[in-house]
């Protein structure tokens, strides 16, 4: 029977009493430590395992390389050489991969060998073939030659026995190479996480239907099941909740049921219509993280049935930089992947920015000629500046004038697996 780790409380989100305003490190220091791995393991093939989160370290079943073998097409013999002029015997026969020589070579004598074929026994030394004159009976050539020169060792990438995987790893293509290359055809993994999404509001119509006065299309919904299923979660579409009650209770209920994580967008405030707020408070189980951070302050963290639910901010701009920043490492962690801070890197600025103190801002941005650009316009409704960066430039809590050619943090898209 596979065994499932604990879900998680009803408080996992409760913020320290007092606290009003979040600065955004102490929020992700509360999801990290607050929140646990919610996914079970199985074991898969190795063709199933790519993008899967490893349940625990697996070890090589034999070496790799299994033995000893040549790199190169040539001539092996065994001991090094002086310099100087050397002549050889042949002994009849070769080594080739798959196919080995079966007996061994004598000492002052040499065997073709082909690369990637294991050493005949009396062989540890192995010259090019470039570097040989040959008549077929003997081969001559010029030292010096190192003893072992143009060979593996036996077991020289992986020993037998050796972690060649840890756990929380996400497998890669490569990392499939090495399972496969030790003996192993299966590997244990965690089961995928399920995150569903829910857009909310009366104001959403399908991208592609009529639109009608006040309306405006759904443009959250595609991009956060796409940018789930990039970071290799199992994306669920919840569909749109009206600005009803009872509507999204129900949806609630039914994403509780099928999902773990549940990413909701719109509602997440205190308003007439934040209907996720207030469900989640009916609940006993809110919390209004006010985040000190641009753009996207007001971020509602619950429990619905014992399943997690982000309440992100209804502007697109808003609701992708609380992905990336706050919902990515989280859900990372209860798949099993661990805590994952993005990488930046320290880049030039490309731009002038004065910046206030108080809040961390996400600027929309690019590497253009060794430069960070900024998009023209901090507008966080203007979709256009998602998909015009290439990542993001963050800039610290603290009051900065950026001026050209001053350092900047520039965090691509990729850190983010986006």
């Amino acid at each position: 029977m596979t065994l499932t780790p604990p879900p998680l409380s009803n408080d996992c989100f409760a913020l320290p009493a007092g606290v009003d305003w979040t600065p955004v490190d102490d929020a992700l220091e509360l999801l990290r430590t607050r929140l646990t791995p919610v996914m079970g393991a199985e074991t898969v093939p190795l063709e199933a395992a790519l993008g899967r989160v490893l349940a625990q370290d697996v070890a090589a079943r034999r070496a790799n390389p299994p033995q000893p073998n040549t790199a190169v097409d040539g001539y092996g013999f065994a001991g090094g050489r002086p310099a100087g002029a050397h002549v050889l015997p042949l002994v009849e026969g070769r080594a080739a991969a798959g196919v080995p020589f079966d007996g061994a070579v004598p000492a002052g004598q040499a065997i073709r060998v082909l690369t990637g074929a294991a050493l005949p026994d009396g062989v540890d030394t192995v010259i090019l073939e470039e570097d040989v004159n040959t008549d077929g009976r003997q081969i001559a050539f010029n030292g010096p030659l190192k003893q072992g020169a143009n060979t593996r060792r036996a077991g020289e990438d992986v020993q037998a026995g050796a972690v060649i995987l840890t756990a929380g790893r996400v497998i890669t293509p490569a990392d499939l190479a090495l399972a496969a290359a030790t003996g192993l055809a299966e590997l244990p993994v965690r089961q995928p996480l399920r995150v569903g999404v829910l857009s909310t509001g009366d104001e959403l119509v399908e991208a592609g239907m009529p639109a009608g006065p006040g309306q405006i299309y759904d443009a959250n919904r595609p991009m956060l099941l796409a940018l789930l299923r990039q970071m290799g979660f199992q994306a669920l579409d919840l569909g749109r909740a009206a600005d009803d009650r009872g509507d999204l209770r129900a949806r609630l209920d039914d994403a509780a049921a099928r999902a773990d994580v549940i990413l909701t967008s719109g509602g997440a405030s205190a308003g007439d219509e934040d209907h996720v707020s207030a469900l989640l408070r009916e609940a006993g189980a809110m919390q209004e993280w006010r985040i000190a951070l641009k753009p996207g302050r007001p971020l509602a963290l619950g429990m619905w049935q014992g399943t997690p639910v982000f309440g992100l901010p209804g502007n697109p701009v808003a609701a992708l930089v609380c992905t990336l920043i706050f919902a990515r490492p989280a859900m990372g962690l209860m798949a099993g992947a661990g805590w994952q801070r993005p990488q930046g890197f320290e880049v030039p600025a490309g731009f002038e920015k004065r910046k206030k103190p108080g809040r961390r801002e996400y600027l929309r941005a690019r590497m253009r000629d060794g430069r960070a650009e900024v998009f023209a316009s901090e507008g966080s409704g203007r979709i256009s500046g998602l998909s015009w960066a290439e990542g993001l430039v963050e800039l610290p809590d603290g009051a900065v004038h950026v001026k050209p050619g001053d350092p900047v943090r520039f965090i691509p898209y990729g850190s983010f697996a986006m």
